[in-house]
């Protein structure tokens, strides 16, 4: 009996609150070509900082779809992606969609034959 009560007093932990807000992007097509993406990794202090130096809190980069990126951020407000695919002759058109989820809730979402853009209100 004295080993399954340390078994459980051991095991108890505290579960602390996490802090901010899940925020996840999520670009999809509908051929599967790369898209070059623009999407906030962290939250600036603000709009000052953030024109300042964008490149500190944004993140540029070619990404084939499906694609998806998760983030904590403070204020969701801040979340912004913005994608584009290049028109090629011949090739099908890209059918980009692009959508925010804060904490597993979708908020936003874009469609666009090669540009998708989703945007919160702090970019409005």
């Amino acid at each position: 009996m004295l080993a399954a009560a340390s078994i459980g007093v051991g095991s108890a932990t505290a579960n602390a609150e996490p802090t901010g807000h899940q925020v996840k992007y999520v670009l999809t097509s509908g051929t599967g070509v790369s898209f070059q993406v623009n999407y906030l990794t962290a939250q600036p202090p603000s709009k000052d900082a953030y024109n300042d130096d964008p490149y500190a809190f944004l993140k540029k980069e070619e990404v084939p779809t499906p694609w998806e990126f998760t983030t904590t951020l403070d204020d969701p407000q801040w979340a912004t992606i913005d994608a584009s695919a290049a028109a090629h002759g011949g090739q099908a058109v890209a059918n980009a969609h692009c959508e925010i989820l804060v904490d597993g809730v979708v908020v936003t979402q874009g469609d666009g034959p090669y540009t998708a853009r989703c945007q919160l209100s702090n970019w409005a």
